[in-house]
């Protein structure tokens, strides 16, 4: 049985240092250590565990399996300060990926903010990484307006592929009808409703490939520099990112539209 809760201990923060690691292949110079998180949940953030009750008897270690990190933050919206979370990390174990573990926990995520009248959620990802794009925008109807380069500099993680860590930020108005809408439409496909699209951008489904060999990060570099001004140009034009969607190839296209068609901050 899977179960998602607050980690609770020192083992259990271990584990969750010891997540980052595998998942990422991080060295000790970009690794948040147990005594942050410890902090985190001490001063209102939130360190969400998914664990499996078969692997108890092992230990937190064995039985943690993913597991995400946020920092409480204040941010002036309509020119007064609000409280929000910037969810900083999220993890899954290689074996326990393709479960819907990373929806999972999100969801988790929004209940506990919310019965802290928390509305507001933010975090950074790459957009070179389709299958989070997914996630984030179309089933859990984030979204982004916000280009950040080379955001955390050179990185360690075996993931980025040796490219600069250029990120969106995902905003996520957890109690806005767009967002209820979307998680609740569960006949829905994520992804296909929603505002007109003024413009697309597409990641192609090879950048995988291309990101883990010497020979094809060239190209991975070249879709992410030219991503990256189609991003900015729309941005600077008001566009918003508000659906994504992947083809039957498996690339992934970003749906954008003009900002004042969705739910303000």
């Amino acid at each position: 049985m899977i179960v998602v809760r607050s980690c609770k201990g020192q083992e259990e923060l271990e584990a969750c240092v010891q997540l980052q690691v595998a998942t990422w292949g991080y060295d000790p110079t970009d690794v948040i250590p147990r005594k942050a998180f410890l902090v985190w949940q001490k001063v209102g953030g939130q360190v969400l565990g998914v664990f499996d009750s078969e692997l108890t008897g092992s230990g937190p270690e064995s039985s943690l399996v993913a597991f995400l990190a946020a920092l409480p933050g204040i941010k002036p919206i309509d020119g007064t300060p609000k409280p929000y979370l910037h969810s900083h990390m999220l993890a899954v174990k290689e074996a326990y990926r393709n479960r819907g573990l990373g929806a999972r926990l999100k969801l988790a995520q929004r209940e506990e903010a919310l019965d802290r009248g928390i509305r507001h959620i933010e975090w950074t990802f790459d957009p070179l990484e389709i299958k989070n794009a997914f996630l984030n925008i179309a089933k859990l109807g984030a979204i982004a307006r916000t280009y950040l380069v080379d955001f955390y500099g050179v990185s360690s993680s075996r993931l980025q592929g040796g490219l600069p860590t250029d990120r969106l930020v995902a905003e996520w108005q957890i109690d806005s009808p767009r967002v209820t809408q979307i998680l609740s439409a569960t006949a829905q496909v994520p992804g296909s409703p929603g505002p007109a699209i003024d413009e697309r951008i597409l990641v192609p489904a090879k950048i995988y490939e291309w990101k883990a060999t010497e020979a094809g990060r060239e190209k991975a570099l070249e879709v992410q520099l030219e991503n990256r001004r189609r991003f900015q140009l729309a941005f600077s034009e008001g566009l918003v990112i508000s659906g994504f969607l992947r083809d039957a190839e498996g690339n992934g296209i970003y749906q954008l539209s003009q900002n004042s068609l969705l739910d303000p901050f």
